[in-house]
């Protein structure tokens, strides 16, 4: 009697519990009727957020397809040379096709030390590392090498880093390392750093080599690519004269001095000289003045033999000599004046004009500095004097290496701070990092390894994110046009036609089966969708896509011309893959202006299907559109339900508190008169016993 009536003593004889709960079941029918329909509000509730879900996907899915970062203006960009260059493209990049050569990337300053003891200390001082205008720099308090290499990482600010590495059990070796590449971030070791890297000879001081390259006229030679257009005679050494110390190039002479093996192969090699003009008399003036008049000479007029007689040709009478002719065509030669002198000769016959860089003036000397790093291919030296009133004199040219050294060279370097040197379309340019952002405009590239063969860089448009971004919209929407169906129809076939749902989630989709099929929103929000899919967007008078089924996206993409089709009656879309792939391929312009273009010229996009997609979803789905209306109405009606329910359970608590008081109060009246009635039949009793003895 837990849940009923409870009196000690007393047992549930007449029932009383039963009765009071067949006339509580009867109270409670209006508070289950509100609970069902609490529990109605409530699923309502979830659903329009289920809704609400699915369009603000859809939304976003189309505004992707118009907005400034539409994925039709992504780019592309490819290398024929992944392992030595990539290519990032940015969306304003323009399309196209270039050639690059990587001769070397830039690289940074990484030193090894020579084998030391594991369990070396490092003495106490300012240690003090600079790579280019960055310094790091710390007060070590002495201790073991572990501790020191620790702290200089704490320290290093992504400028410089330290390891060791094992070498034997009981040796290791300490690697120190830029982390910014260069030629003019090279690592320097001050203060203390600067004793400890000589102690663990990591550096050593600078042997700077100069190298003289040969000054007799005779280990020159004569410029082997000489220019034929003029009269004047072709370049030669051949009035060269060298004292031992400067070389001096008459007009219309030049030289081509080879470099020596050794330089080429030295580290960072640098060659110098002096160089100057001289303004001399013009040759012009004697060469027009002694132009060599030919004579007119005829071949031989041949023979003819026949059985041993010989008959010879009469020679050909001419009208006119060589000399007359001469005289009457010959042109005067003009004087020529070339500020291009200086030129460094590659291994393929190639000739390259030094860059303004390598030349320094002062007055009328020039220094010239010519780094063959610059130069990687580079042969031989060629100067060449085309100019007919000028002499050029040079000093003896030199070479020096390790020219950038500051005082100490390593011992053992793993890589030398170096820029980046490659070829942009035949051009030579160098940076001092491996990605590079201002050479082509909106495109970075990335600097790996040296090319092989020429890298050939495509910058193409993207259409498989195009082609991802269309599909993934055909998705969201289908998945949107498949919500309003079940919400606003009660046909089971709705379900079973959606092959994508599990059993279970089929099961919870018939529970919602028409659940707003009263509510004519949905549905005209459907057909509007639709209109707006299958209407024709002329953006441009000569367009040839102006409607969303040209591009291979419609309810009949498959192309069946009879017979029912549910997806088709119920305005799912289809994806005709191959037509989209050709499409993007020969009209993605267009197929971006399809989904919003500039009606009305004011740089603001006003139409198309996916502007006015997004404009149909946004009064649905935002802060106080229509869900937000519905379920704000039905958060309302909730409240007023849930206030009902809790006021009619109090309302049966405390009826069945009174139906169990008065039934209890009842069965104890009937238990005491049965009491009272027992007790007057054992008093009956008891006398009828005395009567009978």
């Amino acid at each position: 009697m837990a849940d009923g009536l409870s009196i000690p003593g007393v047992t549930d004889r007449y029932k009383t519990n039963d009765l009071v709960e067949a006339l509580m079941e009867t109270e409670r029918v209006p508070l289950k009727r509100e609970q069902e329909q609490l529990e109605k509000y409530q699923d309502q509730q979830a659903a329009w957020r289920d809704m609400n879900q699915k369009m603000s996907s859809l939304r976003e899915s189309v505004k992707s397809l118009y907005s400034f970062e539409n994925p039709f203006n992504n780019k592309l960009a490819t290398s024929t040379e992944e392992s030595a260059v990539t290519v990032e493209a940015g969306r304003n990049a323009d399309f196209g096709v270039f050639k690059l050569d990587v001769l070397q990337p830039a690289t940074a300053d990484r030193f090894l030390s020579d084998n030391i003891n594991k369990d070396m200390k490092v003495e106490a001082g300012i240690y003090t590392f600079s790579v280019g205008d960055k310094t790091v720099e710390f007060n070590w308090r002495g201790g073991k090498l572990n501790d020191f290499v620790t702290a200089l990482n704490k320290r290093g600010n992504n400028i410089i880093k330290a390891s060791l590495i094992g070498v034997t059990s009981k040796e290791k070796s300490l690697m120190i390392e830029s982390l910014k590449t260069g030629k003019e971030n090279r690592l320097v070791f001050k203060n203390a750093a600067l004793d400890f890297a000589k102690e663990i000879k990591m550096i050593s001081p600078s042997k700077e080599n100069v190298i003289s390259f040969p000054s007799s006229v005779d280990s020159f030679s004569s410029p082997s690519i000489q220019d034929t257009s003029s009269n004047l005679p072709v370049l030669s050494k051949n009035d060269v004269t060298s004292d031992g110390k400067t070389i001096t190039i008459p007009s219309r002479n030049g030289i081509e001095i080879p470099i020596p093996e050794n330089i080429r192969n030295a580290e960072n090699p640098k060659i110098e000289f002096i160089f100057q003009t001289k303004e001399t008399e013009d040759i012009t003036k004697s060469l027009n003045n002694t132009a060599p008049k030919e004579t007119l000479v005829l071949p031989s007029p041949g023979f003819i033999e026949y059985r041993g007689v010989t008959v010879l040709n009469e020679q050909s009478i001419t009208a006119l000599s060589l000399e007359d002719e001469q005289e009457e065509n010959i042109q005067p030669i003009a004087p020529i004046n070339d500020d291009s002198y200086i030129f460094v000769k590659n291994t393929d016959g190639s000739e390259v004009e030094i860059d303004s860089q390598s030349i320094f003036n002062d007055g009328n000397t020039t220094k010239i500095s010519i780094y063959l790093t610059d130069y990687p291919d580079a042969e031989s030296i060629v100067i060449r004097n085309n100019n007919t009133g000028k002499e050029f004199s040079l000093s003896v040219p030199e070479a020096t290496c390790n020219s950038e050294s500051t005082g100490f060279e390593p011992n053992h370097a793993i890589t030398v701070a170096d820029d980046a040197k490659f070829k942009y379309e035949g051009i030579t340019l160098t940076r001092s990092t491996n990605d590079i952002d201002d050479v082509i405009p909106n495109v970075t590239l990335h600097l790996h390894d040296k090319t092989d063969k020429t890298a050939i860089i495509n910058i193409d448009p993207d259409t498989e994110s195009a082609k991802d971004a269309l599909i993934t919209f055909v998705g969201k929407y289908n998945q949107t046009v498949a919500e309003i169906n079940i919400l606003s129809s009660n046909k089971p076939e709705i379900i079973s036609e959606l092959d994508y749902l599990s059993d279970e989630e089929k099961a919870k989709e018939e529970k919602r089966l028409g659940m707003f099929q009263g509510d004519f929103s949905l549905s005209n929000s459907k057909t509007q969708m639709q209109n707006i899919l299958s209407a024709n967007y002329p953006y441009l008078d000569n367009a040839d896509i102006t409607m969303l089924n040209q591009i291979g996206i419609s309810t009949n993409a498959s192309g069946r011309t009879s017979g029912y089709n549910a997806s088709q009656m119920r305005g799912y879309l289809e994806v005709d893959e191959s037509k989209l792939d050709t499409q993007l391929q020969e009209n993605l312009s267009q197929i971006k202006d399809l989904f919003g273009y500039d009606s009305d010229g004011d740089m603001i996009i006003d139409s198309g299907i996916g502007y006015l997609l997004d404009k149909h979803l946004t009064a649905w789905v935002q802060s106080g559109g229509i869900i937000s209306t519905k379920t704000t109405s039905l958060d309302s009606k909730i409240k007023a339900s849930n206030t009902k329910i809790t006021k009619l359970e109090t309302q049966l608590d405390s009826k069945e508190a009174e139906l169990k008081r008065k039934y209890a109060s009842m069965e104890g009246s009937l238990n005491s008169l049965e009491s009272q009635q027992n007790s007057i039949n054992n008093f009956t009793n008891s006398l009828n016993s005395n009567k009978n003895r």
